[in-house]
């Protein structure tokens, strides 16, 4: 962003909370992106389940047609104000400025919320397995593992937070779009009811875990938002997202599993790495540290 358009800002307003669509106007795009998305996944007329090789390559390239079409959604209803202060890709979160900061940092952040569960891999071996270059390499090939830690992050990432973001800070103040977007993505999960039912699982059993599955992906989605709007760059919830997607939802029978002594030192690192990570997080991502102006407000100084 220039330094025209910096002085331009009062301090205590960002770029785009200067613009204005109607709520309704953003919220029922975000709904609209959010069932093209999910509607995306099931135009193929398609006999094997989400894992066969055909279903996943199938949906790469529906995902990525919807990555085509979600900034169309952006650039046509948003503000004529924003559209001509701002370069289009910056509202998406794409930038140079602050990028290496927003690799780094919110990646290393994450590292210290899970910092638990790291240290409970480490003591059952788990870890090694990760640091094996073997498993790197079979990975290469391995389209679930793309499917889990690139396609998916990024495809998400760009659609429920580098599109629907922009649209639902113009009509929301950021700490209300935090909130507002993730229960976009978190009821994009439930979908998976019906895969599950279709594998002959219990219907009861189904709805459990999509409510678990709706919860935690909505609360990831709160925190991939703070992200977003922080530090203005999608590389940042793209990375912590495929991060989260490797380490999977802690395992705490397996912390349990630990002798005693272990476990109390385990139950206490957890408490470290959360608490920390509360701590952190405000500071960590305080927006003039990437060069934010766009979707935050400006710290008063």
């Amino acid at each position: 962003m220039n330094l025209k358009l910096r002085n331009k800002q009062t301090n205590m307003t960002s770029t785009v909370g200067q613009t204005h669509i109607s709520p309704w106007t953003s919220v029922s795009c975000c709904f609209g992106l959010s069932l093209i998305y999910v509607a995306s996944l099931y135009v193929w007329n398609n006999k094997h389940n989400r894992d066969h090789p055909t279903t996943v390559k199938k949906r790469f390239c529906s995902v990525f047609v919807v990555m085509l079409i979600a900034p169309v959604f952006v650039y046509a209803f948003s503000s004529n104000e924003l559209l001509e202060e701002v370069n289009f890709l910056q509202i998406l979160g794409i930038r140079l400025a602050g990028l290496w900061q927003a690799i780094v940092v919110p990646f290393l952040l994450t590292l210290l919320l899970f910092l638990g569960p790291i240290c409970v891999q480490m003591q059952n071996e788990t870890l090694r397995i990760f640091i094996d270059l073997n498993y790197w390499k079979s990975n290469v090939s391995n389209l679930i593992w793309w499917r889990n830690h690139v396609v998916a992050p990024l495809s998400e990432e760009f659609v429920y937070r580098g599109c629907m973001m922009p649209l639902i800070l113009q009509s929301f103040t950021p700490m209300q779009a935090v909130f507002i977007t993730p229960l976009f993505f978190g009821t994009a999960h439930v979908h998976h009811i019906g895969e599950r039912l279709g594998l002959g699982m219990e219907l009861k059993t189904a709805i459990l875990i999509s409510v678990f599955q709706l919860t935690y992906t909505t609360v990831f989605g709160f925190y991939s938002a703070y992200l977003f709007a922080r530090t203005g760059h999608i590389v940042a919830p793209f990375l912590v997202h495929a991060f989260c997607n490797h380490m999977g939802v802690p395992d705490l029978q397996d912390l349990w599993q630990q002798h005693v002594f272990k476990r109390v030192i385990l139950i206490i690192i957890y408490l470290v790495g959360f608490f920390g990570w509360c701590i952190l997080l405000p500071i960590a991502t305080a927006p003039e540290f990437y060069s934010n102006c766009l979707y935050w407000p400006p710290t008063r100084k």
